[in-house]
């Protein structure tokens, strides 16, 4: 395959995961704001979603004061913030546009549907009298191009960059999410309060996996459990473990002459998951864990970039 043809699947797909990931944050986020809670913690949660996506300084740059309504703008609809709603969905469209011969008419018409709507969505007031309705639009969006996706492309290098590209992303926001959250939790030491019940119920419903505690664990929340369930469970589907499965072994069907590195990359840091354990994690620390998680991850996007997207000079 033609590495700008694969290029713009991988990307395709990174759009469109990054943009559902934005639509889980801030719906949680708008859900958890209108808990009891003073002025100071509902902004502190906001700048927190902002901090996931590194976005803290470019909000506080073009916006100066914070408000609830700045940052939704911020995050849906601003075309110049590359995170925004608004510019990955335009990303994956056009994406998907490039390379439309490669993708089967289903695949290509709902990117462009998913495009051709949300302008309407974003010129109504549906963000400002509904957000919660347009969020879970954008999910379902979203769950509906992978599945179209998978139900009707021929499992060629086609479907196995598509997938790529989905799982790193995935595996970056959770990664985020988690750190982010952990580093804004009260001592996670302590007896959980109702107040910690709620914010660690709203991160488990941010990827989710709030259903999937209950079930897995049938007992309270606690935030060693809650980093193991999004670290190192292979069967909860946003994990890091889970989305490194798949990283490892989309990575066999799309190997190159120049790809061997890439691989053994991506295994070492699979391995690190599968035979880790929460306890040694948390000892060691969590914010060490996953800064190197997300370092490790980053440097792997490079490297299928060089291996797979860019091609090689001459």
């Amino acid at each position: 395959m033609l590495s700008r043809t694969a290029d713009h699947l991988f990307w395709m797909a990174r759009y469109t995961e990054r943009a559902e990931n934005t639509a889980r944050m801030l719906d949680v986020n708008m859900q958890t704001a209108m808990l009891p809670q003073s002025e100071q913690d509902a902004e502190q949660g906001w700048r927190a979603t902002l901090g996931i996506s590194e976005l803290q300084s470019a909000y506080d740059h073009k916006y100066g004061r914070f408000h609830t309504r700045d940052v939704l703008d911020f995050m849906v609809r601003d075309p110049n913030n590359p995170s925004s709603i608004l510019a990955c969905l335009t990303g994956a469209r056009e994406n998907a546009r490039a390379v439309r011969g490669t993708l089967t008419t289903e695949v290509w018409e709902i990117q462009n549907a998913t495009w051709l709507d949300m302008q309407k969505r974003l010129k109504s007031n549906l963000l400002e009298t509904d957000p919660s309705a347009f969020f879970e639009w954008v999910k379902y969006r979203s769950h509906l191009s992978r599945g179209v996706t998978l139900g009707t492309m021929l499992k060629d290098e086609a479907i196995h960059f598509i997938r790529l590209g989905t799982f790193l992303e995935r595996a970056d926001n959770t990664a985020r999410i988690l750190d982010v959250k952990f580093h804004g939790a009260r001592d996670t030491s302590k007896d959980i309060t109702q107040r910690d019940f709620y914010y660690w119920a709203a991160l488990l419903r941010s990827v989710s996996g709030f259903e999937i505690y209950r079930k897995v664990y049938r007992d309270v929340i606690t935030p060693a459990r809650v980093a193991e369930l999004l670290m190192l469970r292979g069967d909860m589907p946003r994990s890091l473990l889970a989305c490194m499965d798949d990283v490892v072994e989309n990575l066999k069907h799309i190997r190159n002459d120049v790809s061997a590195d890439t691989e053994r990359f991506a295994g070492k840091l699979h391995a690190e998951l599968k035979f880790g354990h929460i306890d040694d994690i948390m000892k060691a620390g969590l914010h060490l864990t996953l800064t190197e998680f997300l370092e490790n991850i980053n440097d792997l996007g490079n490297r299928v970039s060089r291996d797979f997207l860019v091609p090689l000079a001459a």
